[in-house]
């Protein structure tokens, strides 16, 4: 691709553009032929048969290009999902946002949280959408997909396993505390019941459905980070005179790598508390200020990402234009109906590709609010925030009144036990885990995508 083929003063506006493919008429004068006006004609020429026209491979294409506009994308495949995914994620992070600055100013204790069902929710959807559009290549009879899924898929599984072997003194991802509270909750309610030889076994249902968790998330972001790569390229080669432009998208491809040390101990808590430092004055944050910088950090990078959105979205758009431009390397002949669905095949997956970008972004942002939340943080940059209360007892979790009837009892023990199992510590580390673990399901997917993109592909 050149850059100075997509120089025009339209395609520096923050509206989208694509590409138009060629019509009729202009095929026919490429492949040189006059076309036949009407039926008539066709019969005297000949032509009782409907032959495809053949186009010279090499032949000079010009595609137009127009804005896309909303009318456009309206009849595209998955659209409509798209738009109302997008739409639930804005007003789930508005919800948040009014509910944070509601219990700044007033405080609530006892209330329930509205904004952690929303987040919730937005989770949920993210994995269906995931699901939706994974499905796609698991249709396609040929490709390889399939078998691309499942691979990568067995891979991040065994890569899973080993990132919670890996020590706490390494990576702080706080499953161990996690663990380590849920079994002294709930070591008491199984021995009153004598189930307490299921401890170990509750542990490692734990550990395995975060594995299995982990595989799926690889499965899902194999093609969303190939699909970055390519747009990463051309979005570079696209903005080649625009140097802030591309630092940003370099900083943004890079994030999830910031992701992974920001809870890699060695560099980033301890670098920070450890490196010697020539003003001995200088102060250094504390413990609770270092956990609320990481949480605005993983804010801002989302928010970068999601800044880059438009130059990624139009780099695949030019797609069209690069897979034309490429038949001029080819010889021979080519049907002018594929020519035609080159062009528009480009145009008709963009809603996909939108998923594919967008999905991860709003996955990990609402991780991160659900770890300021459940977890016990805090967005201030001050003090550590008040310790975490101590769990309750199992006599307390599972008391109720001899005079409520069987159901309300029983349905007394269950939140007890729930409450003793979904502890602030294991929250804490199940969701760094998430977070953590698609930032790096991101980062291996996208860096294999620039190595296909530059060597595989090319050859």
């Amino acid at each position: 691709m050149r850059a100075g083929a997509w120089g025009d003063q339209r395609h520096r506006s923050w509206s989208l553009f694509r590409y138009v493919h060629p019509s009729e008429e202009d095929l026919w004068v490429l492949a040189g032929k006059p076309r036949p006006r009407g039926r008539k004609e066709r019969w005297a020429n000949g032509l009782r048969d409907e032959k495809p026209l053949l186009v010279p491979r090499d032949a000079p294409f010009q595609l137009a290009t127009c804005p896309l506009t909303a009318v456009d994308v309206l009849v595209l495949r998955f659209f409509l999902e798209y738009q109302w995914f997008v739409d639930f994620a804005v007003y789930s992070v508005g919800v948040y946002l009014f509910t944070e600055a509601y219990y700044a100013v007033l405080g609530p204790v006892q209330e329930a949280n509205i904004a952690v069902f929303w987040c919730l929710l937005t989770l949920a959807f993210s994995l269906k959408v995931f699901l939706m559009v994974t499905r796609l290549y698991f249709s396609a009879r040929e490709g390889g997909e399939r078998s691309v899924c499942l691979t990568f898929a067995f891979l991040v599984l065994l890569l899973a396993m080993l990132v919670q072997v890996v020590r706490e003194e390494t990576l702080e991802l706080g499953l161990e505390p996690g663990l380590a509270s849920v079994i002294q909750n709930l070591e008491p309610v199984l021995k009153k019941e004598g189930w307490d030889w299921a401890l170990p076994g509750v542990k490692l249902a734990v550990r395995l459905g975060l594995a299995v968790l982990g595989s799926l998330l690889g499965a899902f972001l194999i093609f969303p980070g190939l699909r970055l790569a390519q747009t990463h390229q051309d979005a570079l080669t696209l903005n080649a005179d625009r140097p802030l432009l591309q630092l940003l998208l370099h900083t943004s491809f890079l994030s999830p790598l910031c992701t992974l040390w920001l809870w890699t101990k060695p560099v980033a808590r301890d670098l920070l508390y450890q490196a010697p430092m020539k003003n001995a004055t200088t102060s250094l944050p504390s413990e609770g200020a270092f956990d609320s910088l990481r949480l605005w950090a993983l804010v801002v990078l989302c928010l970068l990402r999601l800044a880059v959105t438009r130059p990624h979205l139009q780099a695949y758009l030019c797609l069209a234009k690069a897979r034309v431009e490429q038949l001029r390397k080819e010889a021979g002949r080519i049907e002018a109906r594929e020519i035609q669905q080159r062009v528009v095949r480009v145009y008709c997956y963009v809603t996909v590709v939108s998923l594919q970008y967008l999905t991860p972004l709003i996955l990990t942002l609402h991780c991160t609010l659900l770890l300021k939340t459940l977890g016990g943080y805090s967005w201030a940059l001050g003090p550590a925030p008040t310790p975490l209360a101590p769990p309750q007892s199992s006599d307390t979790l599972v008391s109720v009144d001899p005079a409520e009837d069987e159901a309300q009892r029983t349905a007394a023990q269950v939140a007890g036990v729930l409450g003793s199992l979904l502890t602030p510590l294991f929250l804490r580390g199940v969701l760094a885990y998430l977070i953590w673990w698609t930032a790096a399901c991101q980062l291996l997917s996208s860096l294999f995508g620039l190595y296909f993109h530059r060597h595989l592909a090319a050859a």
